[in-house]
């Protein structure tokens, strides 16, 4: 990608230790490559730790701390999945107020295996089409959403994914996404 599609928005990366590396760092590639400026976002002080394969993975400095963050300050969010991450994520309610100020705002977000359960806790899932991961799925029909036919889905200003989709799948949705907003896709919905 050698078009700047993205230059001066700002994303905001949001881990907690245990996220799967590569849901990070290949979307991540994809961000930079458009020309968007990445802010990590964590619970987590100075350093959170990924999980690769079968073992804890690399270290990332942590941009921004959840308590403090507002999605205001953001063009879009990235929520990349890994069970023991987004368990923490979902215990603490700054992710979800950071959340639904994003899914309120009808601002971008994508969410990546895992991640999608995230909008149970935010009580954000109710009317939407989502890609489910097994391990969320009751959890999302419960709560109202309805499964995708596709590995990744976007659903309004909404793109999820589950373990099902590619990497270039889930980065080319993603790119897409983000460089035409929330409002070209509202418009589409």
């Amino acid at each position: 990608m050698s078009d700047k599609t993205l230059a001066g928005k700002t994303v905001a990366i949001l881990v907690a230790n245990g996220f799967e590396e590569t849901d990070m760092t290949e979307p991540q590639r994809a961000l930079l490559a458009a020309g968007a400026q990445l802010r990590t976002i964590s619970p987590e002080q100075a350093l959170v730790n990924g999980w690769h394969e079968a073992a804890w993975g690399h270290y990332f400095p942590v941009d921004g701390a959840l308590s403090e963050a507002l999605a205001a300050d953001y063009d879009a969010l990235l929520v990349p999945g890994g069970t023991r991450g987004v368990e923490k994520l979902a215990g603490n309610p700054h992710t979800k107020r950071f959340l639904k100020g994003f899914v309120d705002g009808n601002k971008p977000v994508a969410l990546i295996g895992e991640a999608t359960g995230l909008l149970v806790a935010a009580e954000r899932a109710e009317n939407r089409t989502l890609a489910m991961d097994d391990g969320v799925r009751e959890d999302l029909v419960k709560a109202g959403a309805k499964p995708a036919e596709t590995p990744v889905h976007v659903d309004r200003a909404l793109m999820t994914a589950n373990r099902e989709a590619d990497l270039p799948a889930i980065k080319d949705a993603l790119v897409k996404l983000f460089t035409e907003g929330a409002e070209d896709m509202a418009d589409a919905a």
